[in-house]
């Protein structure tokens, strides 16, 4: 064989295929996944319905994790961070969730996805303050709580809402009792507002 033909003549791969073997992939544990999806998707739309509050509106398909919004710092060097209320924690621009005290959104009846504006001062203060309410609606529903959970529900217009504790013990609610609420008057959501308690005691003398 001459120079040519050996420059075109087939290599031959020595290289032994079982060295490369791809390890086998674990099976994905579905039940771990959703949360996360639940989570981020959240906070996708609190981030768009803030964006919506001032005017900028985007279809759903657009991407929004480089949405510019406000983060600042003020001259006395406190931190100002706006988000939406997820109807027990603010959710900030950067998907972080800051505690929002329950007496506090339980005075103030906010709905979930309502705008607020959170002040973190040099001694660590959060000072909360709400600067864009959606608008709302009010339904009645009935209070429920689970065996199990201890949580408390209320049930109204086919559906059952989260409720904080501190507002059915600030309004004494129990079990059965009518309740009014507050929820976003366009689209749903896990939350509501309690705004009064009717209690059963009080309904039955009324029917005396």
């Amino acid at each position: 064989m001459d120079e040519l033909d050996q420059q075109l003549a087939p290599t031959t791969d020595t290289t032994d295929d079982t060295s490369t073997d791809t390890p086998p992939v674990e099976p994905i544990d579905a039940s771990e996944i959703l949360p996360l999806l639940e989570s981020a998707q959240q906070a996708i739309d609190t981030i768009r319905h803030m964006l919506s509050v001032r005017g900028v509106h985007i279809a759903p398909a657009i991407r929004v994790r480089n949405a510019s919004l406000p983060t600042t710092a003020d001259p006395e060097g406190s931190k100002i961070i706006e988000g939406a209320f997820d109807g027990q924690n603010m959710l900030g621009p950067d998907g972080k969730q800051y505690s929002v005290p329950a007496n506090y959104a339980s005075k103030s009846k906010l709905v979930e996805g309502d705008v607020l504006k959170l002040t973190i001062t040099r001694d660590g203060s959060f000072i909360y303050k709400q600067i864009g309410p959606i608008d709302r609606q009010r339904l009645i529903g009935q209070l429920t709580r689970d065996e199990v959970t201890g949580e408390y529900r209320v049930v109204a217009d086919g559906r059952s809402f989260k409720v904080l504790l501190a507002s059915i013990t600030y309004f004494k609610g129990e079990t059965g009792d009518d309740v009014v609420v507050l929820v976003p008057a366009v689209g749903d959501s896990r939350w509501a507002a309690v705004e009064n308690i009717i209690k059963q005691s009080d309904t039955a003398k009324e029917l005396l």
